[in-house]
């Protein structure tokens, strides 16, 4: 168990962890000089039981509260230090609230200093202390009086924090590895060592992992789990982990250590924000602010999913907008001070860590932003499918819900959803995935009866006209399902529906046979419409005619004005292209590159590229070209 001790400066926090622990936190020389604790301090104690308690000692200043909020996120338990002589004073407060917008729940209250007043005044504090902690997490928490002078009730409260850590038993251990680093230095001969606490999933010595948001790959030589040598620490301890590959100027408080697959920086995190009831007024739409996250600190803009301000007491979705990236996943916590950095204004729970820039007010949007509100992963992706009619990346999910693959298909084995396969993995509900598919039976038929001589659409015209939003891979999915139910046929890269053909007149069909060798004659460079009429002396306007009715039967494809090229030769270009860009090292297809390949001039690859483009074969990337639909039929 990790324990938070939080109060006011000199209320006897540090004394305090010393008597419990006999550890001094305070660490550096300038807080020794002081005798004020300025950043976290750390101490360790061990239990009958073989386990460890963990102490978090923040400082108590108001100018390092933000150093508090570094050692605050991830306790399991809050220590609330008052003073008997002083009793609770403004960092009192503060603390107080930071540690109730975090979520924590579990606590005790130390009333240091009591050898300083008589039992009247002790009594007087007390219950000053239980009012003030009233409408809190930390509501009806124990008091306990103490004493780091005479060691008065430290047993008592050691007991008691001991009873606490065995009542708190171990932590499920699930999701991938993270770890908020609060502290980086450089041990002689071991090199790189940052510590922070595990805020989910397992570490080994031997891991590969990556530091966040820079995304430099490292690797874990050592770890010290609780203050002790460990092969493994794991969520709800204090690690320090050995890092090869890094050095400690690569790293500041405020970064991750985690899993490369939740490796996803961001700068927006949609959340649901609570406004202290204590602010004196509302929190406007793109107020400043400073987002306090793990160890992250950022300042940010708070964009409001709501048309009035956030009123005092009340709560609301909201998206963070910061000035830098960090990594984030759903339920973590984060507090908000003002643009000023003296005040704490509001805390909130992450819901989506990689939400839109645009379109986050949308009710699509806002309908998905309350699946992440539902307390589990099953409800949240039930719920999720069910507004989402365009699927759900099930990696995205995963990531955002830091479930690892396995936690991901236990998940999706108990749902009832149609499961696309790729790269990247798409869900849909039974429905949706059923009204697309009609959606796609409903446009053929549409194209039929508008344009009776057309055999029908290429693959990326039916995907703009029935699912624009539809991602092309999970497209070609819900097409190969039609086409092996019967619901729908293709002829080349053309899609109708079965039963739907075209023919040509026998005059023009005889026209089609003195004009089809030519095109064949050289494949990847065949004559224009002008061309062809000038060597068969034909006229121009009825070559051009039957060229275009035969592109809508699928025999030839429309690659520029008035060049058409026969379908076998548009296949065979395309997995030139497939090659070329199977050979590149960046996966690109160059104009000159593809014109040395095919033997044509560069003015002519050049539309057969752009052509490409058009269809979804490929996409432009700068002066070259890349594979976008690999499975793309012609």
């Amino acid at each position: 168990m990790i324990i938070g001790a939080a109060g006011h400066i000199d209320h006897g926090k540090t004394a305090l962890v010393k008597a419990l622990t006999g550890v001094d936190a305070d660490r550096l020389a300038e807080e020794k000089a002081r005798g004020m604790t300025i950043d976290l301090g750390y101490a360790y104690t061990p239990l009958a039981n073989g386990e460890i308690l963990g102490f978090v000692d923040v400082p108590g200043h108001e100018k390092f509260v933000h150093n508090m909020l570094a050692g605050a996120t991830g306790i399991d338990f809050a220590l609330l230090v008052v003073a008997a002589d002083d009793g609770p004073m403004p960092q009192t407060l503060e603390h107080l609230q930071i540690l109730d917008l975090l979520g924590i729940r579990n606590g005790a209250v130390a009333l240091t200093k009591t050898d300083l007043v008589d039992p009247d005044r002790i009594a007087h504090v007390a219950a000053e202390i239980c009012a003030l902690l009233g409408g809190t997490g930390l509501a009806g928490c124990p008091v306990f009086p103490v004493s780091a002078v005479t060691g008065a009730g430290v047993a008592e409260l050691r007991a008691h924090l001991e009873t606490a850590a065995a009542r708190l038993g171990a932590r499920t251990i699930s999701g991938g590895f993270r770890l908020a680093v609060d502290r980086c230095f450089t041990v002689a001969g071991a090199g790189t060592v940052v510590t922070g606490t595990v805020f989910s999933g397992r570490v080994a010595v031997g891991d590969r992992l990556l530091l966040s948001p820079s995304g430099r790959p490292v690797r874990v030589r050592g770890i010290h789990a609780q203050n002790r040598a460990a092969e493994v620490g794991l969520a709800g301890q204090r690690c320090a982990l050995n890092l090869a590959d890094v050095e400690k100027r690569e790293v500041q408080r405020g970064d991750w250590v985690l899993a490369p697959e939740l490796h996803l920086p961001t700068t927006r995190l949609d959340v649901r924000l609570a406004l202290l009831a204590s602010e004196t007024r509302p929190l406007k739409h793109w107020t400043p602010v400073h987002v306090h996250l793990g160890a992250f600190h950022a300042t940010a803009r708070v964009a409001l999913l709501q048309d009035a301000p956030l009123e005092p007491g009340g709560s609301a979705l909201a998206q963070l907008v910061l000035d830098k990236p960090t990594c984030a996943v759903s339920g973590d916590r984060c507090i908000l001070r003002d643009a000023s950095a003296r005040r704490t204004l509001a805390g909130g729970r992450i819901l989506d860590a990689r939400p839109p820039a645009r379109g986050r007010r949308t009710a699509q949007r806002l309908e998905i932003l309350a699946a992440w509100e539902r307390a589990e992963p099953q409800t949240m992706l039930r719920t999720m499918l069910a507004v989402s009619p365009n699927g759900v990346d099930l990696q995205g999910f995963a990531a955002n819900a830091n479930l690892t693959s396995g936690e991901m298909d236990n998940l999706c084995q108990n749902l009832e959803l149609r499961r696309v396969a790729g790269a990247k993995p798409i869900a849909f509900a039974p429905e949706h995935w059923g009204r697309l598919k009609r959606a796609v039976i409903e446009t053929l038929g549409k194209e039929h009866e508008d344009v009776p001589d057309s055999l029908g659409l290429n693959a990326e015209q039916l995907r703009l006209r029935t699912a624009p939003r539809l991602e092309r891979t999970v497209f070609a999915s819900l097409l190969a399902e039609l086409l092996e139910e019967g619901h729908c046929a293709r002829e080349g890269s053309w899609w109708h529906l079965p039963g739907h053909e075209i023919t040509l007149s026998e005059k023009d069909e005889q026209l089609w046979r003195r004009i089809a060798p030519l095109l064949l004659e050289h494949p990847f460079q065949p004559p224009r419409v002008r061309d062809i009429a000038r060597a068969e002396a034909l006229d121009e306007t009825a070559v051009r005619r039957l060229l275009m009715q035969a592109a809508r039967m699928g025999r030839v494809y429309r690659v520029a004005h008035d060049h058409y090229f026969d379908r076998t030769a548009v296949a065979a270009l395309a997995d030139i292209v497939r090659d070329l860009a199977r050979e590149a090292p960046d996966g690109t297809v160059t104009a000159a590159a593809f014109r040395d390949r095919i033997g044509t001039g560069r003015k002519l690859a050049i539309h057969i590229l752009e052509y490409f483009d058009r269809v979804g074969l490929t996409r432009r990337l700068r002066d070259a070209h890349l594979l976008r639909n690999d499975g793309l039929q012609f």
